[in-house]
């Protein structure tokens, strides 16, 4: 939509509110003249005058996010963490806190939800290494690891790594295995505090505190994690403790994490699902096509469990964006954000071309049209959503109030020149980590079980930390008119499905419509544009994609290539700030896809695109005076992916 038919449409909505509010009082109603609701049905759908009252449907967005590691964590420990669960909800729930490197800190906002996913390996052997506890301090290796740790320094990070190298090896000695594990005094009371502190911050309506954790497989450094959410409360949460990765208790297999799914179901009653990693350090493996890292196969098993366990998929998180590659997406202008493609996550094997297409989103979404026209069920049908995967304790997603993957990279004016992770073969150099990101959630109330349930359908969305409010509805009779409304999800149930549904049977003669509907951030960044990404699969059964401008902002066109021109750049780098003289606050939509065929299977998602702004060391540069290596990205585009909608010939 251009602006001037975007303009069109607003001043429609205006136009109608003010008709409205210049009707005659309750007095005169029986003048003639008087508006009649039952007249304006097409574009005022409600079953009653109060547009907020009798509501089915999702009516608020709710933000937070699935993926945070506190000092609980194997990793967030041993780098200097020293925080826990409480540190995290305080935090989540708006109050100031101190941070590890005692900074004080405090969100723009509150989050509305928050999953702490301590890595369920070894959990709370960190905290007991930082103390020197006596069972550590008995143990020859232990004893060395706390000493190592207690120095600071080098040392402390000497210690970090041996144990990390010992962990991923199968050599951390026996006894401390035993004690760190599922079923030991120490381990089972770790899972009683997370579950404590789950239950102690969990407010329905007002904060909603889930209890999970990360199941952390990474054979051969292939990052294959998956984080687990429960929607129950503490009363199931004790009846299990969480799975593991290593022998003998553990497996590295999502074959058995799904069957621990499928038993703690059996066996409390309760409801559990499983999100994955962004896949962009699992070497190819993350979006299997034909055979899995363990040697299995992609069967009708496999797709079958996956579907059922795996409605999400991490999209963006510090670690990179998962969307898509520009060797994937070659057209995509977009396409080239930030992209992490050096190897597996301790860079231990290099990454090939041939790895791309079984890392990313959008490649995944279109196999797995290719896998449910093989197999019969499509395992890559997830929703989309966005975490930060910090070990800090702190859910920062925000370029001006990053406080970075952990502990040890805290602002500070050197932080820029730690890699996240570096070895003979090469690096990954600390200013690629992204202040990344968000989930929003539609749902009908902030609990529980709202929640889970709206992730579970899928009506979820993804940002790279801003807060825009967006929607999205598929369906065939979609037109203009719909646009007519500061209330448009009303017609957007009535006559579609919003982000995560199916499309029904193709109308004869029909092509699908889609409703999209993006405001931004309060205190962020106008619109540059919104976007639909199309991936189909052909009669012959090649797979494709293609991405539509729909509504964009300002006063531009399309080039001859149907093009849109960039929206411009109002970032002054020295002042690490932006003005909002470019872009949209509000972006409107309803398309129809010029290119559907009915006999061919498709998926479609929104992505809505902001202006540029500043990353987050151009802050690093102002406020501490950090010295910026030369040649890296200093603005960036923030963005929003939403859970797509599905098409099926049959």
């Amino acid at each position: 939509m251009s602006k001037q038919s975007l303009n069109d449409a607003i001043l429609k909505s205006v136009v109608f509110s003010l008709t409205l509010m210049a009707a005659p009082t309750l007095g005169s109603a029986q003048d003639a003249g008087a508006p009649q609701l039952e007249n304006l049905s097409s574009i005022y759908p409600g079953k009653a005058y109060s547009p907020y009252a009798k509501r089915s449907f999702p009516s608020n967005v709710y933000w937070g996010e699935t993926h945070l590691h506190t000092g609980l964590s194997l990793d967030a420990g041993l780098f200097g963490n020293t925080t826990g669960p409480d540190t995290a909800y305080r935090l989540a729930r708006g109050e100031e806190i101190m941070t590890s490197t005692n900074q004080p800190l405090k969100l723009s906002r509150p989050l509305d939800f928050l999953v702490v996913a301590d890595h369920s390996d070894l959990m709370g052997i960190a905290t007991d290494i930082q103390s020197g506890a006596p069972n550590i301090m008995a143990n020859p290796k232990g004893k060395e690891w706390a000493e190592g740790f207690a120095k600071g320094g080098e040392a402390a990070g000497k210690a970090a790594f041996d144990l990390i190298g010992n962990f991923s090896q199968g050599t951390v000695p026996e006894e401390l295995m035993e004690a760190y594990s599922p079923g030991s005094p120490i381990y089972n009371g770790v899972w009683e505090k997370i579950i404590d502190s789950a239950e102690r911050y969990n407010e329905p309506h007002r904060f909603t505190a889930f209890i999970g954790y990360e199941w952390t497989s990474v054979p051969k450094g292939f990052n294959l994690h998956r984080n687990v959410i429960l929607r129950d409360g503490g009363i199931r949460a004790r009846q299990v403790t969480p799975l593991t990765t290593q022998a003998p208790l553990g497996t590295t297999d999502p074959l058995d994490l799904y069957q621990w799914l499928e038993d703690y179901e059996a066996n409390t009653g309760g409801q559990a699902l499983a999100i994955s990693h962004n896949g962009n350090l699992s070497n190819g493996w993350m979006f299997p096509v034909e055979t899995t890292y363990a040697g299995g196969v992609v069967d009708e098993n496999y797709v079958q469990l996956r579907a059922k366990w795996e409605p999400l998929y991490e999209v963006t998180q510090i670690k990179g964006d998962g969307e898509t590659h520009p060797a994937l997406s070659p057209d995509d202008e977009f396409a080239d954000y930030g992209t992490w493609d050096v190897a597996n996550l301790d860079i231990t094997e290099l990454k090939t071309p041939d790895m791309l297409p079984r890392e990313y989103a959008r490649e995944a979404l279109k196999n797995g049209l290719m896998l449910e026209k093989k197999l019969g069920t499509n395992p890559y049908k997830f929703g989309m959503i966005g975490a930060t995967d910090a070990h800090t304790s702190l859910p920062t997603a925000e370029e001006e109030n990053f406080f970075g993957k952990s502990t040890s990279v805290e602002p500070s004016k050197s932080r820029i020149e730690h890699p996240f992770v570096k070895s003979a073969l090469g690096a990954i150099e600390g200013d690629m980590l992204l202040a990344s990101g968000y989930q929003g959630i539609w749902a009908t109330e902030n609990t529980r079980a709202a929640l889970f349930d709206a992730m579970e359908r899928k009506e979820t969305y993804a940002t790279t930390g801003s807060r825009m409010a967006v929607r999205f509805f598929g369906g065939w009779d979609f037109d203009e008119d719909d646009l007519r409304s500061r209330q448009p999800a009303f017609v957007g149930y009535e006559k579609g499905v919003p982000m995560g549904g199916d499309l029904r049977k193709a109308p004869d003669g029909k092509a699908p419509t889609f409703m999209t509907l993006a405001l931004r951030d309060p205190i962020g960044a106008n619109l540059d544009r919104v976007q639909i990404v199309k991936g189909w699969m052909d009669a012959e059964g090649n797979l494709h994609e293609k991405v539509y401008d729909v509504a964009w902002s300002d006063d531009r066109e399309p080039d001859a290539n149907g093009k849109l021109p960039p929206v411009g750049n109002t970032v002054d780098i020295e002042a690490a700030n932006w003005t909002n003289t470019i872009g949209a606050s509000e972006l409107i939509s309803v398309w129809t896809d010029p290119d559907f065929d009915p006999a061919e299977s498709a998926f479609y998602y929104g992505r809505v695109i902001e202006i540029p702004t500043p990353r987050w060391v151009l802050y690093d540069q102002l406020r501490l005076g950090a010295e910026l290596p030369e040649g890296i990205e200093l603005i960036h585009q923030e963005r929003a992916y939403t859970s797509p909608i599905w098409y099926s010939p049959s």
